[in-house]
């Protein structure tokens, strides 16, 4: 019989790394949540058209990546590969939008994109989004970029950095365009690369092959043709970075690779990855909204990958065999098969009064349970015997000082309660 294994490109988490894992995302999270950011569940799979009017027909997200089936009626779903067209489609159907603005919300989960696997690149990923809808604010911008470098402040990530651009408005987009498309048709150019440049020409700037690099190295920029409001508010966006002591650098080539981004774009990049060096990155899109039948409300968001994070962090050395994420506050061991029935009771009232506590199970010797109380990553340990239910009291050990002192069972619960 074959041997089941996990779908090539699939990056799944089990102890111990999940549990650095959990810690990078709940991070994520919470810079956030800190920011007053709240929580929006979304549908792992959207209709096909979604993406297709959402991320742009011209990106190869939605030309070469998405998972896309039919379902029993037939309809054309497809399995998620970005997280900000599923929020807008939420937002206007939920008439979301007629609530105190902006909106704030951020999700997480599992993304999906048909690519090549290769280390940090996966088919299945996991991502921390934030999106503020409702107002075109550079202060807003800011605070966007300010909840990403404060969360990975807070993970002990230095080897990374910020790139900035702005893609203007309606009235720059239109003005560079012109100049662009002239430029381009001056190219040599296959069918292929010209079919995506007269959907969109900036996919361009993002395309990696270097006939192509080459190819646009002279290529007029958007950002000196940016209109005088869509400058103003760039120069407000670098003005509340420098003051927040946020350093960044001016990449005016970034694109990114998908369709809808207008106004501030950013991404962050950690040089000890190789080629897959983003972790994270967004920016505003303006217009997203009414191209999905919705208002014509702004908003900017980001995607942090989750993965590509871990493994910054990993390179980093944040995560070396001292650090410890249990977050267990006591491991009890029952001397003998007599006192069980007494520890496996004691650990569930424990629980029930919010004590996050395990026990030895089966039947090991004493020396072999404590091997199990060192790696659970418990903060105390204790040996319950006969001795200890009869006088009530058990000695607490600290599994980092080796020290230990004497607690009343009963007592247990308020002991973790007060520390």
């Amino acid at each position: 019989m074959r041997e089941l294994q996990a779908p090539k490109g699939v990056s799944e988490y089990f102890p111990p790394r999940s549990q650095y894992f959990e810690l990078v995302r709940e991070t994520l999270i919470d810079s956030a949540r800190t920011a007053g950011y709240s929580l929006m569940e979304l549908p792992v799979f959207e209709d096909t058209e979604l993406f297709k009017r959402g991320v742009g027909e011209s990106t190869d997200v939605v030309s070469k990546e998405m998972y896309t089936f039919e379902d029993r009626g037939g309809r054309s779903l497809t399995l998620r590969p970005e997280g900000t067209a599923g929020v807008m489609r939420s937002v206007i159907e939920n008439n979301l939008d007629k609530l105190m603005l902006p909106i704030k919300v951020w999700y997480s989960g599992a993304f999906f994109r048909a690519e090549r696997p290769q280390a940090g690149r996966y088919r299945q990923f996991y991502q921390v989004g934030i999106e503020a809808i409702g107002l075109n604010d550079p202060e807003i911008d800011f605070e966007v970029i300010a909840v990403a470098d404060r969360a990975f402040k807070k993970l002990g990530l230095e080897s990374y950095r910020l790139e900035i651009t702005s893609l203007g408005d309606a009235k720059s987009r239109a003005s560079h365009r012109k100049d662009l498309v002239s430029y381009i048709s001056k190219l040599k150019l296959d069918d292929a690369t010209l079919e995506r440049a007269a959907l969109n020409p900036l996919r361009l700037f993002d395309d990696k092959r270097p006939e192509i690099r080459e190819a646009m190295a002279s290529a007029p920029l958007l950002l000196d043709y940016l209109s005088p409001e869509s400058k103003e508010n760039f120069a407000r966006v670098q003005e509340l970075l420098n003051s927040a002591e946020i350093k960044f650098t001016i990449n005016p080539l970034m694109v990114r690779g998908l369709d809808y981004y207008t106004g501030t774009t950013f991404e962050f990049i950690s040089d000890k990855l190789g080629a897959q060096s983003g972790i994270g990155g967004g920016g505003r899109y303006d217009g997203l909204m009414a191209e999905l039948g919705g208002n014509d409300l702004s908003g900017i968001g980001f995607g942090l990958g989750v993965d590509r994070v871990l493994l910054a962090c990993e390179a980093d050395g944040i995560f070396d065999a001292s650090i410890n994420k249990s977050d267990l506050d006591l491991f009890l061991i029952a001397l003998s098969s007599d006192e069980k029935a007494f520890v496996s009771n004691l650990v569930n009232q424990l629980r029930n009064q919010g004590i996050a506590c395990d026990m030895a199970y089966g039947d090991r010797a004493l020396k072999g349970a404590m091997k199990s109380a060192d790696k659970s990553g418990a903060r105390f340990s204790a040996v319950i015997g006969a001795d200890e239910i009869t006088s009530g009291l058990v000695a607490l050990k600290d599994m980092k000082s080796g020290e230990s002192k004497e607690v009343r069972i009963s007592s247990l619960a308020e002991e973790f309660k007060s520390n």
